[in-house]
């Protein structure tokens, strides 16, 4: 069976991480968010991928290559971004017989994945607190009876999780009318379905749409957990590595450095002296954390650099982002109330009592610049020396 994976959008709510890069291509744990999609699929047994790509969809290209796994992949391009459905569409010409579609930002189940295809015609459902924030599906007799998007009054609190297993008919439904939001709608098709067929409801025990930066930062410290110890890298017999830690061939840890797990650092990157590390952290590639610097609960995108005597908390620094020394981000409220951060002009609560901030690529910071809790700078934003940042730039 092929599985489409969905990888076109353009992720604005993840903003400024997703500018220059699609949000399926950002970090989670060893590989890009839709990679685990994407290998999910496999493991369950798809015989071809199909990538639906779009924005900036270059990197998509150039990590998956022609193959993954030993499964041929190829693409689909959706040029404008009009829906779930028409994403599925534009991918027609590559289905034949039954297919899977996948959202390339979400994390799944990869048991529940495998059931999924074994189970088709089916799709995947998560019980949640919220039904009403969510399509909700309403079950018969084991079977798919009805879905509804966001009702006032949910008759279930089984929401959908966006993986489905359509039979092969379904391609022929794929060009559907645009919703009340002027989206082509894959539940749309999935209504048809079940019509026509008996869908299976596969229960997710866990899954995460990874739309804003703090699901981001959640789905690494979900994922980095999920490694297993491994040192290849160059590292100090004076260094302390504690737990979960994976130091990647190419990585130097330097002496007095302390690493706390689970923590990643891939090749090329350079951590101490006496710098402090601690869980769940992901330094990508070319990293450089400075002498006394202390990194917890954070991702470094590739290229970043943190100077000496800084420290960074439950943020995520986009790739070639330069700390100056002393840089130092706050991550708590004084009166301890859950952070708010602004997604697409709107500031709302991320939901965590410590979130630090959000830095696009390129950014550079003055000496001894303090960074207020929820904050955002833009794409090659700067600060001065010493300057105290409280709103957004």
């Amino acid at each position: 069976m092929k599985a489409v994976v969905l990888a076109a959008g353009k992720g604005t709510r993840i903003r400024p991480l997703s500018e220059t890069v699609p949000k399926p291509m950002l970090p989670v744990g060893d590989r890009p968010l839709a990679a685990h999609a994407v290998d999910a699929a496999i493991d369950a047994g798809a015989d071809e991928i199909v990538l639906v790509v779009g924005y900036e969809a270059d990197p998509v290209r150039e990590f998956f290559g022609s193959e993954r796994g030993g499964v041929p992949v190829s693409y689909a391009v959706q040029s404008e971004q009009n829906g779930t459905a028409d994403a599925v569409n534009v991918a027609r010409s590559h289905l034949e017989g039954p297919f899977a579609v996948l959202n390339g930002d979400n994390l799944y189940d990869p048991a529940a994945i495998e059931r999924l295809f074994e189970q088709r015609p089916a799709v995947c459902a998560i019980e949640v607190d919220d039904p009403a924030s969510y399509g909700v599906l309403s079950t018969d007799d084991g079977t798919v009876s009805r879905i509804v998007e966001k009702p006032t009054e949910p008759s279930t609190n089984l929401a959908n999780a966006g993986a489905y297993a359509f039979p092969a008919k379904a391609v022929e439904w794929l060009d559907v009318s645009a919703s009340e939001r002027g989206e082509h709608e894959i539940t749309d098709v999935l209504a048809r379905v079940i019509e026509e067929f008996a869908v299976t409801p596969v229960t997710l025990e866990r899954w995460m749409d990874v739309g804003r930066p703090w699901e981001l930062l959640e789905a690494n410290e979900l994922k980095l957990d999920e490694l297993d110890r491994r040192v290849d890298g160059d590292v100090s017999g004076s260094a302390h590595l504690e737990g979960n830690v994976v130091v990647e061939s190419g990585a130097t840890v330097k002496p007095g450095a302390v690493i706390e797990g689970p923590v990643l650092i891939r090749s090329g990157a350079t951590v101490g002296p006496n710098a402090y590390v601690r869980g769940a952290t992901l330094l990508g590639e070319d990293v450089s954390v400075g002498n006394a610097v202390e990194i917890k609960n954070s991702v470094l995108l590739a290229g970043t650099s943190v100077s000496h005597l800084s420290y960074v908390g439950d943020s995520v620094l986009g790739r070639n982002v330069n700390f100056g020394a002393g840089t130092t981000v706050a991550n708590l409220r004084h009166d301890d109330a859950d952070v708010k951060y602004t997604v697409k002009g709107d500031r709302i609560s991320t939901g965590r009592r410590k979130f630090g901030v959000v830095v696009g690529d390129g950014v550079k910071t003055g000496i001894n610049s303090s960074l207020t809790p929820g904050l955002r700078l833009e794409n090659e934003a700067t600060t001065d020396p010493g300057e105290v940042v409280e709103r957004d730039r």
